[in-house]
């Protein structure tokens, strides 16, 4: 019997699953107040190595001053403690 016949079988991969990048709020706290922050933002500053499928923000940390972030996806607490500390979002 053919060695693949023989292995077990282990789950699926769903090679059409979308790999997003993750940041989190406390990440953001590095950049100025009212600064726009964008994918070649997070890039430069050595948050995201590759954006892959896109850039996704979660809500884990705090955040003090205002700023402007434009990414693909953002969790709901993100965008609730972004826009209580004055700034926006924005979705690409």
């Amino acid at each position: 019997m053919p060695l693949q016949r023989r292995l077990p079988k282990r789950g699926f991969t769903n090679v059409l699953r979308k790999r997003y990048s993750i940041i989190n709020i406390k990440d953001l706290a590095k950049f100025e107040p009212d600064a726009t922050v964008d994918t070649e933002g997070l890039k430069e500053a050595g948050l995201v190595s590759k954006a892959g499928d896109g850039i996704k923000v979660l809500g884990v940390g705090e955040i003090s001053h205002p700023i402007v972030i434009r990414v693909h996806k953002i969790s709901k607490t993100a965008r609730e403690k972004i826009e209580a500390a004055g700034g926006m979002v924005e979705l690409i």
